[in-house]
């Protein structure tokens, strides 16, 4: 086993959910792909909400495959100056 997979058992085991259903590689995927094509904070936030789905029902792959093609075609990249969401 991986430092990976330990910690992933460890959690899962904390948290009474099943280890053998969490999909490691399309969630790092997507924080990658968020991370590099987005904005670094938001990796651990899309994974939170990639989460938040896939416990409303959403399928794993299929909604990690979504929010990677959504960071693919984010027009926002880490060089970009950052936007003021309140400014008019």
């Amino acid at each position: 086993m991986t430092v990976m997979d330990d910690w992933v058992t460890a959690v899962c085991a904390e948290l009474d959910l099943d280890s053998t259903a969490v999909p490691v590689p399309a969630v790092l995927d997507l924080a990658r792909d968020v991370a590099h094509q987005v904005l670094r904070p938001g990796a651990p936030v899309t994974a939170y909400l990639l989460g938040l789905a896939v416990g409303r029902g959403a399928d794993p792959a299929d909604a990690a495959a979504r929010l990677s093609a959504l960071a693919g075609a984010w027009p926002v990249g880490l060089d970009a100056e950052p936007t003021d969401p309140t400014a008019p």
